[in-house]
């Protein structure tokens, strides 16, 4: 069995670590969510989608650096498909000092844990990146 979203988390993470401008990966509905919260979390930059044919779609992501260093060295998948990790509201933690974010995947859909702090909502743990 294989597992989409950490293939996706990891290949950013390899890709920054090689100094790529962009990466292109197959899309899908949970990665576009994913992308749009590294975006707004700063981890990365523009991201697009395009279709290359009727049912396939590409998912175009602009990684981001800071100072030439890149601005992703870190992911640790948290769930995974053998392995749900659930957490409360009152739970989330912050990762290194605030650096980090945990990604979570909520009632009201994914999103950060400071944004799952501020709504009151908990739910599944998808990963921590810094």
């Amino acid at each position: 069995m294989t597992d989409p979203i950490a293939d996706f988390l990891i290949q950013l993470k390899n890709a920054s670590m090689a100094r790529k401008s962009q990466i292109s990966i197959p899309s899908s509905k949970m990665k576009e969510a994913l992308a749009q919260v590294l975006f707004k979390e700063g981890f990365i930059g523009k991201v697009a989608v395009s279709a290359t044919d009727k049912v396939k779609k590409r998912l175009s992501i602009q990684l981001r650096y800071v100072d030439k260093m890149p601005s992703i060295t870190g992911v640790v998948k948290v769930s995974t498909p053998g392995r749900r990790m659930y957490v409360e509201k009152n739970s989330l933690s912050r990762i290194m000092r605030g650096i980090g974010t945990i990604i979570v995947s909520t009632p009201e859909g994914i999103m950060s844990g400071k944004q799952a702090r501020k709504k009151g909502l908990g739910g599944e743990i998808i990963c921590k990146i810094w």
